[in-house]
C-alpha cells in the first residue's frame, strides 16, 4: 500500500509528557518549550491539562501557561478537559481547541476517571455540543486501545466499538492510544481496520506509546494503512500515571527522522527539534529518551 505523501503531527510533550514528571515543571519552561517547538515547525501542539491540581499537580498551572502562551497563526492549541468545568475554565482562559477521553477498557475507565466507559461517553455530550457552537475543535482520545494493565489485550471490535460513539458523539479526529504500548504492528493493524469499517479512515490518528521498543514499527504499520494523523512526544517524554510500567510516546525526533527518510513530509526542522530535545532534559536533569536525539547531539547543538 502506498504511504500517504504528508502527515499532521500532534505535539504531546507538554501535557502528555510534562504530566508525568515527578515534580511540577516551570510555566516559564513549559511556555519556551511550546514556542520552540512550534520554531520547529510543529503545527499543531497540547499545551495544557484543565484537570484537577488534586488529580495531577503538574498541570495545576494552566491558566498561567494559557495566558503567557504566545500563539502564533496557523498553530492549534489544544488544552485536553476532563469534563464540562474543565471546558468551561478552558474557554474562559481562552482554548480554541480541546481533547476528549474515553477508554476502549471498562477497568481502565474506572480507574482513570472513576466512570463507566458509557458514562464517560454521556459526560461529555454536552461539552461536545457547547464545543460545537462555540465552534471550538475537538479532538477525541481512545486510552488502551490495543492492551490494558487491568483486563490483558483489547479485542479490535470493542477498540472500534469506542470509537464508533466518539464519532457519533462529534468527534471527527480520534486518536488510537496505546497506552501503556504493549502493541504491535499487526495488533494495531488490526485496531484501525476493525476502526475503519464503522468510521472514515481519515478521522483516525496514531498515539503510540514506546515502552517495548514498538511505536515506531506501530507508526509505520498505521502509514501503511493509510493513518495521517501521528502524536509524538519531544524528547521521548511522558507515560500515563493510571498506567504502571508506562513510558514516554514515541519522541517527535525519531518519528521525524523515520519519516524524512520515507519521504513523508512533516514541514519540520528535525536538527531543530533535536536541539529543543536536548533543551528540555538538560532543564529536567537528564538524556533525552530519543535514540536520534543522542546519536545527533554532536551534529546539532
Amino acid at each position: 500500500m502506498a504511504l500517504p505523501g504528508r502527515i499532521t503531527l500532534w505535539e504531546a510533550g507538554p501535557r502528555d509528557g510534562l504530566q508525568n514528571e515527578p515534580g511540577v515543571v516551570p510555566a516559564d519552561v513549559k511556555i519556551e518549550l511550546i514556542d520552540r517547538l512550534v520554531d520547529c515547525g510543529i503545527t499543531h501542539v497540547e499545551v495544557t491539562s484543565f484537570v484537577s491540581p488534586k488529580w495531577v499537580p503538574q498541570m495545576g498551572d494552566h491558566n498561567e501557561v494559557m495566558a503567557q502562551l504566545k500563539r502564533r497563526p496557523g498553530v492549534t492549541y489544544q488544552v485536553l478537559t476532563p469534563n464540562m468545568k474543565g471546558y468551561e475554565a478552558a474557554r474562559a482562559a481562552g482554548a480554541e481547541a480541546i481533547g476528549i477521553f474515553a477508554a476502549a477498557s471498562e477497568s481502565f475507565s474506572r480507574r482513570n476517571i472513576n466512570c463507566s466507559v458509557e458514562e464517560s461517553i454521556e459526560r461529555f455530550r454536552p461539552v461536545v455540543e457547547a464545543a460545537q457552537r462555540d465552534g471550538v475543535k475537538v479532538r477525541g482520545f481512545v486510552s488502551v486501545a490495543v492492551g490494558c494493565p487491568f483486563e490483558g489485550e483489547i479485542a479490535p471490535q470493542q477498540t472500534a466499538r469506542v470509537v464508533k460513539q466518539m464519532y457519533d458523539l462529534g468527534c471527527h479526529d480520534i486518536a488510537l492510544g496505546d497506552t501503556i504500548g504493549v502493541g504491535t504492528p499487526g495488533k494495531i493493524r488490526a485496531a484501525i481496520e476493525a476502526c475503519a469499517r464503522d468510521v472514515p479512515l481519515e478521522v483516525l490518528g496514531g498515539h503510540f506509546h514506546d515502552t517495548y521498543g514498538q511505536a515506531l514499527a506501530n507508526t509505520l504499520a498505521a502509514l501503511e494503512c493509510g493513518v495521517t494523523r501521528h502524536d509524538a512526544s519531544v524528547a521521548g517524554l511522558g507515560g500515563c500515571p493510571y498506567a504502571p510500567g508506562a513510558t514516554g510516546n514515541v519522541a517527535t525526533e525519531d518519528m521525524v527522522y523515520m519519516l524524512d527518510g520515507l519521504g513523508i513530509e512533516t514541514g519540520i526542522d528535525l536538527k531543530k527539534l533535536v536541539q529543543t530535545a536536548w533543551w528540555i532534559s538538560d532543564r529536567l536533569g537528564r538524556p533525552p529518551v530519543s535514540r536520534v536525539a543522542k546519536a545527533l547531539k554532536s551534529k546539532c547543538l
